[in-house]
């Protein structure tokens, strides 16, 4: 059974033993609580916006801009999440939803059909961009505008982790410089949808409904669309790597998932699209993916947008806190805490079976008033992906092509794929 490569493990558990699941430090020149602890962890999660208020370090503000859902509090966070949930419910309720899902899923697989081999994360970011840019923009791959967007974006993202120095040529340069041009591309479109609102047809995409929103500034709008792309985009494909990088090494689990997506498409027409009904019936499919949510979706987020929490004040259990320290809560150390979970380190879906998925203990997607509104199209996207590619490839890895997690979590040749087309 293969087992996670877990870098910081070590790092967590020296501190667990040396300090407690909680315990002090002074990070970014601020002193700082620390928390390993499922119960402190989720009872900051809960309590944020009455205890506690989400921070990220500056250099982050200057890149995702001030507007950004991720850095906004308060009653401004409170109103960009509410549309955002909103937005969610309308795409998820359109007839072509997962058509248009599923559709760019097999156009992916299409391009695969002459091919030995793959790099399989840059298939991986292809697909999951050109998803979310359909539904958060309505453009699709042929369109000018996604090939300029997906360059600058990759150059957005690469200075979201580098130091905060804004000299020409630095990543985080690069980086602001990128978001202003996205900003432009996306103020230009909103411009021309007003210019020529009355004669052409309603679209049906994020942007769409925003342009309905008058309580948010055309910034906040960009912001939102920018925030859209960087949530739906990036975890969404590490997380596809992920889960076909342990498949390959996992026959069992991996004739177990193939089963289950054949079953489906036996109870169907040859050329029918997946609906609900079927996304549904996926439920080994959804342990496979939890099993990934467990170990490294958070730890993603954590290595690159360390995430703070500022204490107002707060008495818990046998801990004071005072107002004004940070608080930073390491949700992967109670992913990976062998007491709350048993094998923790191990490649295990049928865990999934018996363990509860909704508790402390669990938390891949954040929670309280942080829980990602797009965690549901994520799940559909991986879900959709999986059920063409194990009907019409069977694959297998490099021993050493393996993920590593820091400072952000990769793979050492990309992840390639040698393919060999089901007969």
């Amino acid at each position: 059974m293969q087992q996670f490569h877990v870098p910081c493990l070590a790092s967590n558990h020296q501190q667990l033993r040396g300090y407690g699941k909680v315990f002090k430090s002074h990070l970014f020149l601020s002193p700082t609580v620390v928390s390993l602890d499922e119960e402190l962890n989720y009872f900051i999660l809960q309590n944020e916006g009455k205890l506690f208020e989400c921070s990220y370090p500056k250099p982050v503000h200057g890149i995702l801009g001030k507007a950004s859902m991720l850095v906004t509090v308060g009653d401004t966070h409170k109103k960009l999440r509410n549309v955002a949930l909103s937005l969610v419910s309308i795409t998820k309720s359109k007839p072509d939803f997962l058509t248009d899902i599923e559709s760019i899923a097999i156009c992916i697989l299409h391009t695969w059909k002459d091919k030995q081999q793959v790099i399989f994360s840059e298939e991986a970011r292809k697909f999951t961009f050109n998803v979310i840019i359909k539904q958060v923009l309505g453009l699709t791959p042929e369109d000018p505008q996604t090939s300029a967007i997906l360059q600058d974006f990759l150059t957005f993202m690469r200075g979201l982790i580098s130091l905060p120095l804004y000299i020409p040529g630095t990543p985080y340069a690069r980086a602001v410089q990128a978001r202003s041009r996205i900003s432009s591309m996306v103020k230009a479109i909103i411009e021309e949808r007003r210019r020529y609102a009355g004669n052409c047809r309603k679209r049906s995409d994020f942007l769409e409904i925003l342009q309905g929103v008058d309580t948010l500034s055309d910034d906040e709008k960009v912001s939102f669309i920018l925030d859209s792309l960087l949530g739906g985009y990036e975890t969404t494909s590490l997380l596809m790597s992920l889960v076909v990088s342990f498949l390959s090494h996992s026959p069992s689990a991996l004739q177990t998932l193939k089963a289950e997506h054949q079953s489906i498409r036996n109870m169907k027409q040859k050329d029918d699209y997946l609906n609900w009904e079927d996304y549904k019936k996926m439920e080994f499919t959804q342990n496979v993916r939890r099993n990934f949510y467990f170990r490294y979706y958070r730890e993603k987020k954590k290595k690159r947008l360390t995430k703070f929490y500022f204490c107002i004040f707060c008495f818990i259990s046998e801990h004071l806190i005072p107002s004004g320290w940070k608080v930073l809560p390491i949700f992967s150390a109670v992913h990976l805490d062998p007491s709350l979970h048993a094998s923790a380190l191990q490649f295990h879906p049928r865990r999934w079976e018996s363990q509860d998925q909704m508790c402390k203990r669990f938390t891949p997607f954040g929670g309280g008033s942080r829980c990602c509104p797009g965690s549901e199209l994520a799940k559909l996207e991986v879900s959709f992906f999986l059920h063409h590619l194990v009907q019409n490839f069977r694959w297998t890895t490099e021993d050493d092509d393996q993920p590593t997690a820091y400072p952000y979590v990769e793979f050492t040749r990309g992840l390639v794929l040698y393919l060999e087309p089901c007969s």
